[in-house]
């Protein structure tokens, strides 16, 4: 008697296009791959406090939407009441801290990780005219420019991608600063001016990368979702993520980093932001680890391990060169 086969897998993605993009190329892949797949919109708290995905009327700070997590919770709790799947967060809104009965089990390729400036008034950071206007909404890149370029006028900026540039067009911004990653995905990597690249300017932890979260006993779904792998991108968040966490830093929190293989070893660089007496300080940190240059998919309990050893030890080195202060109210409190 044949076995019956699997039913769909049942995916959940936020509403935004951009979201709805990312969940579309997992669900392309998936289907490439022979499985059938169905896709459920689910509104997130950040989503809805902020006017809805397509309808971001409000410059609301992510930091006042909620806090850590605002855009991913309503989608772990679909997968906890088995109303979906499997989940498609951009891994960089994904906190470190775990959540019983769900595993970070799939990440794929990663797409640029780094920022880019979209300029109107003038191509680069440096070229840009005295107190001109940038849009952003993150602490991080907020700090970021201002070392760069004191005099700059920082503006909140929200809502979606097409939403931004409609704002810079329309001449309320000389430049916005955005991921090069959600340009590309929608096919508007043209509009990118400059490409900004540590360690002149830091990206966000687990920028680039998508994060499909599942059940953790769900073995069908494990199964049919671990060819999306790649080895290369695991690795680099998992230190990434590590290194955030052993900070006790949120998604929200000031801390910077980049993570890649080169030539067999995993290399690691992190950056923890901050001002001290109105100066802008940051603190730099490198590490690298051994990496079997012959693993393949999927990465092994070992490489993992080495992976979050390597982010730990880059965490303690910002913490020994002074990172605790720079971090202030966006450390995040951790149990003993």
């Amino acid at each position: 008697m044949k076995p019956a086969s699997p039913g769909p897998i049942r995916i959940g993605t936020r509403g935004s296009v951009l979201a709805r993009t990312q969940t579309e190329w997992v669900a392309a892949a998936l289907r490439g791959l022979g499985h059938e797949v169905e896709i459920s919109v689910i509104t997130t708290r950040g989503d809805a406090t902020a006017g809805g995905p397509e309808r971001p009327s409000a410059d609301v700070p992510v930091a006042r939407l909620g806090g850590d997590g605002v855009f991913v919770r309503e989608l772990q709790k679909a997968l906890l009441e088995d109303r979906i799947d499997l989940a498609v967060h951009s891994l960089k809104d994904l906190p470190t801290a775990s959540v019983d009965g769900l595993v970070l089990a799939c990440v794929p390729i990663r797409e640029n990780p780094f920022d880019v400036l979209v300029g109107r008034s003038a191509p680069t950071v440096d070229a840009l005219p005295r107190a001109a206007i940038v849009g952003t909404s993150s602490i991080r890149r907020v700090v970021q420019l201002k070392r760069l370029r004191p005099d700059l006028v920082v503006r909140e900026i929200r809502g979606n991608v097409d939403t931004r540039l409609r704002r810079l067009d329309a001449g309320e911004y000389d430049a916005i600063v955005l991921a090069a990653a959600g340009l590309a995905r929608l096919s508007l990597a043209g509009r990118a001016t400059e490409v900004l690249r540590p360690d002149r300017f830091w990206p966000a932890i687990g920028q680039g990368a998508l994060g499909l979260e599942a059940r953790e006993g769900d073995r069908s779904t494990l199964d049919r979702i671990a060819p999306l792998n790649d080895r290369d991108t695991q690795l680099a968040v998992v230190a990434e993520r590590a290194c955030l966490a052993a900070l006790a830093g949120g998604c929200l929190a000031p801390v910077a980093g980049f993570g890649r293989i080169e030539d067999g070893r995993l290399l690691l660089g992190c950056c923890v932001l901050g001002e001290m007496d109105g100066t802008v300080v940051r603190i730099i940190e490198e590490g690298s680890s051994e990496i079997d240059v012959e693993m393949r998919q999927p990465v092994t309990e070992g490489g993992i391990r080495a992976a979050e050893m390597l982010g730990r030890r880059v965490a303690d080195r910002l913490e020994a060169a002074g990172a605790s202060p720079l971090l202030g109210t966006h450390r995040r409190q951790v149990s003993p």
